[in-house]
């Protein structure tokens, strides 16, 4: 009786390991989202260069929209942001921007310094709409079709393969869906 007893933490400590071993293999930019095939979260929130204005995800119905999730102490956010500018001057894309736990004038300068490929941005000060949108860290970005439906989510940055081989070519298709 004593020689299981004394086992028992050895087992646990082995199946412990085995499960981090398994979870360190996983590619997190892969994690899988509840919210793919399904209506995107509706939220109502400030615009960032307007907040006496709102913006709403059920304004883009008819749409297929982007959805990036970003903020201006973000350094992946920052290796991001020129993709981010390619993309909207390259392509007739609808990119609008989350910026998450952020203050408003410090991501009103960092646009103003990089760039603002958004059509809009939209301010998550507490951050509770990305906690909504299953947001795990920033950037992330989603793409929605017409009816509202989330049909892809990326975790991390952006590249350029992304774009041309993943967001395009699907934003392409749902644009030609009826």
């Amino acid at each position: 009786m004593s020689f299981n007893r004394a086992l028992l933490p050895l087992i646990a400590f082995i199946v412990l390991v085995i499960f981090l071993g398994i979870g360190l293999t996983k590619d997190p930019r892969k994690l899988p989202s509840p919210f793919i095939g399904k209506a995107a979260p509706v939220f109502n929130l400030p615009l960032l260069h307007q907040l006496e204005n709102t913006f709403t995800p059920k304004s883009m119905l008819g749409k297929v929209w982007i959805l990036n999730v970003w903020a201006s102490w973000c350094v992946s956010c920052r290796a991001e942001h020129h993709v981010l500018n390619s993309l909207v001057r390259n392509n007739q894309v609808n990119l609008i921007g989350l910026n998450y736990k952020d203050e408003v004038a410090d991501a009103r300068r960092w646009l103003a310094r990089y760039g603002d490929p958004y059509q809009l941005s939209v301010s998550d000060l507490e951050g509770l709409v990305g906690i909504e949108w299953g947001v795990y860290g920033v950037p992330e970005t989603f793409v929605m079709d017409k009816k509202g439906i989330v049909r892809l989510k990326h975790t991390g940055p952006v590249n350029n393969e992304d774009i041309t081989n993943k967001i395009i070519p699907l934003i392409k298709q749902l644009e030609a869906e009826s």
